[in-house]
């Protein structure tokens, strides 16, 4: 997975509807002003906002290692990885069901992890 924080696309498209956003596939992605690695992803529809962060930037020892085919789909050797916020007094981040990026097309995917090593609540220490 990508290390480094390379410039993400304002477009995206997921290969496959995000589990529970079926069928919603089309996204913005807006950076959060003064939060540096925040960003809010909007299905085109405007009915659906989640807030998502740059693992690159914010989780340095998160290494998932998903499926080869998965990351194959995306046309990229080292997509970038987003994670899921859950926002509230102890933000948490999804580190079971990862966002793969492939900056330069925009096309992403989002694929579940298996392991007790990667919670759906992770809390998210402040920088």
């Amino acid at each position: 997975m990508s290390t480094t924080a390379p410039q993400l696309p304002s477009a995206l498209h997921f290969t496959a509807p995000p589990p529970g956003l079926e069928p919603r596939v089309d996204f913005t992605l807006a950076a959060i002003e003064g939060a540096t690695g925040l960003f809010s992803l909007t299905a085109a529809d405007a009915t659906v906002r989640l807030f998502v962060l740059d693992a690159a930037a914010h989780l340095p020892d998160y290494a998932p290692r998903p499926d080869p085919a998965d990351v194959e789909r995306l046309g990229t050797a080292a997509p970038s990885v987003l994670v899921v916020v859950n926002p509230g007094t102890q933000s948490t981040v999804n580190l079971a069901a990862p966002i793969l990026l492939n900056a330069g097309t925009g096309a992403c995917l989002q694929v579940i992890l298996e392991g007790p090593q990667w919670p759906l609540r992770a809390p998210l220490n402040a920088a």
